[in-house]
C-alpha cells in the first residue's frame, strides 16, 4: 500500500468492497481531494489500445490514463451510485482529479461514480455493493421479510378461522347428539311408564271382582191367599 502523507485530508483502509479511500479530515464541498494520474495511453497505439484493466480512464476518443501505477491513490477510491464526490476531467491538460461534491466527514469513505459503461462491463454482472444499493438491497429484504410474515400470519389466522369454525361444528353437533340421546330416554321412560301404567290397569282388571247380577227373593205366600 502506497505511503500517504499526513497532511493529505484521506487513508487507504477496508471497505465492503476489498480497500477504499476514507477522510480523515472534514472535507468541504468543491474541493479537489487527489489527481488521479498513471502514463497516458495513445488509442492509435495497437500496444496501447491493447492493454486492457480495470484502473483505464478515458479523457477523450484517443487519450487514456491507465492508473493501475501503485502510486495513483485515487484507484482506491470506490463506485457509489449515490457519491458525495466527482472525477474532474481536464481532457485538454489530460489530467483528472476526484472532487467532492458534498461536505464529508471524518471516517467517512470517498466515492464517485464510475459511469455507465463501467457499472455494466464490471459491476452489473457482480452486483453493485456500494452504500445505496446496500440500502435498496435491505430495504427488498425487510420488505420480503414483512411479506412472509404478513402471509404467515394471514394464514394463521385462516386456520384459527378453520379450527373455530370446525370446534363450533363438532360443538354443534355434540349438542345435537345430546338433545337426541335426551330425546330417545326421554320417550324410553314415556314408553316405559305406559308399559307400567299398562300393566298395572291390567292387574287391577285381573283383580277386580267380577260384578254379579241382581238377586230376586222370592215373595212370600199372601196369608190370605194361604187361607182361601
Amino acid at each position: 500500500m502506497p505511503a500517504i502523507s499526513k497532511h493529505k485530508p484521506y487513508r487507504v483502509g477496508r471497505s465492503r468492497t476489498g480497500l477504499g479511500l476514507f477522510a480523515t479530515k472534514p472535507i468541504k464541498k468543491g474541493t479537489k481531494i487527489v489527481r488521479y494520474f498513471g502514463p497516458l495511453l495513445d488509442s492509435r497505439k495497437k500496444k496501447d489500445d491493447a492493454i486492457e484493466n480495470k484502473y483505464l480512464f478515458e479523457l477523450n476518443g484517443r487519450w487514456t490514463i491507465d492508473g493501475s501505477v501503485r502510486e495513483n491513490i485515487a484507484r482506491y477510491i470506490n463506485h457509489a451510485c449515490k457519491p458525495n464526490a466527482e472525477s474532474d476531467v481536464k481532457p485538454r491538460k489530460r489530467k483528472v482529479f476526484i472532487r467532492a461534491i458534498k461536505n464529508i466527514e471524518p471516517g467517512e469513505e470517498i466515492n464517485y461514480d464510475y459511469g455507465t459503461d463501467y457499472f455494466k462491463a464490471y459491476l452489473k454482472p457482480i452486483g453493485c455493493k456500494c452504500e445505496a444499493c446496500e440500502r435498496k438491497r435491505r430495504k427488498k429484504r425487510a420488505e420480503a421479510r414483512a411479506e412472509r410474515q404478513r402471509l404467515k400470519v394471514k394464514a394463521e389466522r385462516k386456520a384459527q378461522k378453520k379450527a373455530e369454525k370446525l370446534a363450533k361444528a363438532q360443538e354443534k353437533k355434540a349438542q345435537e347428539k345430546l338433545k337426541e340421546k335426551q330425546k330417545l330416554k326421554l320417550n324410553g321412560v314415556k314408553a316405559n311408564d305406559e308399559h307400567l301404567n299398562g300393566k298395572s290397569r291390567s292387574k287391577i282388571a285381573r283383580n277386580k271382582p267380577a260384578a254379579t247380577e241382581p238377586q230376586t227373593l222370592a215373595a212370600s205366600p199372601d196369608p190370605n191367599q194361604m187361607a182361601a
